[in-house]
């Protein structure tokens, strides 16, 4: 018979178990990791939900798009910030319109107008008002000239800059690609 020396441990003996997280094996670290990765994740996903929200309804703002337009023309009507799902804008160019959500949050209402074919030369007003009439209102100005409306894509991008034709022609692809990358991962899964 064998007998074992006092400082070693029998080949059958378990080591002694360490408290989780205070040990140096290798799923220490991992673990360790992958913790602070959740609380980092967390806490971006808890800015992330609240920051639309308090942006959306600090005031709201209000762009017609042409803001020179001839008669018969048409406007892009937007306006952000309301925090109510309905509104609408009105002129002495155009008449009244409704706007309607851009998105499922309502951070902005959009409608498109045309501007009456015997609307007067000059600067008209545009009235946006948020929900009722008695909502939070914004006043801008848009420029009626003379002469008929162009149509076709001359009409829609005759007074825009090259740069923002490039900047809604790149919006419109990023947007494109991203439709055809979740339509990929949803056949996948």
């Amino acid at each position: 018979m064998h007998a074992t020396p006092p400082h070693a441990t029998p080949p059958h003996a378990k080591p002694p178990a360490q408290p989780l997280g205070r040990g140096h094996g290798p799923g220490t670290r991992t673990r360790t990791r992958t913790r602070r990765v959740t609380a980092v994740a967390a806490a971006t996903l808890a800015v992330a939900a609240v920051t639309p929200v308090t942006l959306a309804y600090a005031s709201p703002s209000a762009t017609v798009s042409p803001s020179t337009v001839a008669p018969g023309g048409r406007v892009a009507l937007n306006l952000e910030g309301c925090g109510t799902k309905t509104g609408r804008a009105s002129s002495t160019a155009f008449g009244e319109v409704l706007l309607t959500p851009g998105n499922l949050q309502a951070t902005n209402l959009f409608a498109n107008a045309t501007i009456s074919r015997n609307a007067s030369t000059g600067t008209h007003r545009v009235l946006f008002e948020c929900g009722n009439p008695r909502g939070e209102q914004v006043t801008i100005s848009i420029q009626v000239i003379s002469g008929a409306a162009r149509g076709g894509i001359g009409g829609s991008f005759a007074s825009m800059s090259t740069g923002q034709i490039a900047a809604g022609g790149a919006l419109a692809a990023g947007a494109l690609g991203t439709g055809v990358w979740l339509l990929r991962r949803r056949s996948a899964a």
